[in-house]
C-alpha cells in the first residue's frame, strides 16, 4: 500500500488485504486503512468476505452472489432493509433468524409456523391470506418476555461473551432461533419465553425478495 501511495494513483484496488492477519492486527489495520483513505481522498475498491470489514470500511457496499450484485447501498441501509434473504443472512453476526409464516388477517399480519400471529407495523402487505412468507428478525431484536404473541424457545446452547450472551434454541415448530441478550443467560434445557417485536420484522416473499408494505387500509 505504501508503494502504491507514492505513485499517487487514481484509485486503490484491494483484494482481501487483511485475510492473513491475526484478529487483533486485523482490527488495527482496518482502522488504519480507513484513516489513510479519508486523508488521501482516493477512491478505493475493497473486496472482502468479512462483513465487519465491509460495514466499517465502505461508504457503499455491493453484495455479490454468484457473480450478481444482490444489493448496492450504504452499509446501514443494507443492514436496515436487506433486499432479499441472501443479503439479510450475510450481513449481521450472528446471522438473521428466518421463520416460516403465512399472510393473515387481510394482509395485516404474519401467522408464524411457530404459533404466533404478529401484526405488521409498517402497513398492509398485498396478497391473499395463506400466501407463504419468510419472516426475518435479527438476534439482537428478539426480546425475552411472555404474553400475547410470545413463543417458547427451548434453549440448547448458551455462548457467554462477557457483556452479553448468545442463546441458541428451537421453537415448537422445530425452527432454530438465536437470541442476543445482555440481561439474562438461561441454562441449557430451559424454556425461555420470547417476543418478536413487530417493528423489527423483515418480510420476504416465497422467492426470498423483500416485500414492501403499503399504507394501512382505512376501516370500513
Amino acid at each position: 500500500l505504501g508503494r502504491a501511495i507514492v505513485r499517487q494513483p487514481a484509485a486503490f484496488l484491494m483484494d482481501e488485504p487483511l485475510s492473513n492477519l491475526d484478529a487483533k492486527l486485523r482490527v488495527a489495520m482496518r482502522a488504519e486503512i480507513k484513516r489513510l483513505q479519508r486523508r488521501l481522498g482516493v477512491t478505493s475498491l475493497f473486496v472482502t468476505h468479512d462483513q465487519v470489514e465491509a460495514m466499517t470500511l465502505g461508504d457503499r457496499l455491493v453484495v455479490m452472489h454468484e457473480g450478481r450484485a444482490e444489493q448496492v447501498a450504504s452499509p446501514m441501509e443494507i443492514w436496515r432493509a436487506p433486499a432479499n434473504t441472501y443479503v439479510a443472512g450475510f450481513i449481521g453476526a450472528p446471522a438473521m433468524n428466518f421463520l416460516s409464516a403465512e399472510l393473515a388477517q387481510g394482509g395485516t399480519a404474519a401467522a408464524l409456523k411457530a404459533g404466533a400471529t404478529i401484526p405488521f407495523a409498517d402497513g398492509v402487505h398485498p396478497g391473499a391470506d395463506g400466501t407463504p412468507l419468510t419472516i426475518g428478525i435479527r438476534p439482537e431484536h428478539v426480546q425475552a418476555g411472555s404474553g400475547p404473541g410470545s413463543l417458547a424457545l427451548k434453549v440448547d446452547l448458551v455462548e457467554p461473551l462477557g457483556a452479553e450472551s448468545l442463546i441458541h434454541g428451537a421453537l415448537p415448530s422445530g425452527e432454530a432461533l438465536t437470541v442476543r441478550m445482555s440481561d439474562c443467560a438461561p441454562l441449557a434445557g430451559a424454556v425461555l419465553p420470547v417476543v418478536l417485536p413487530a417493528a423489527s420484522l423483515h418480510v420476504f416473499g416465497a422467492e426470498g425478495r423483500r416485500l414492501e408494505a403499503g399504507r394501512p387500509r382505512a376501516r370500513q
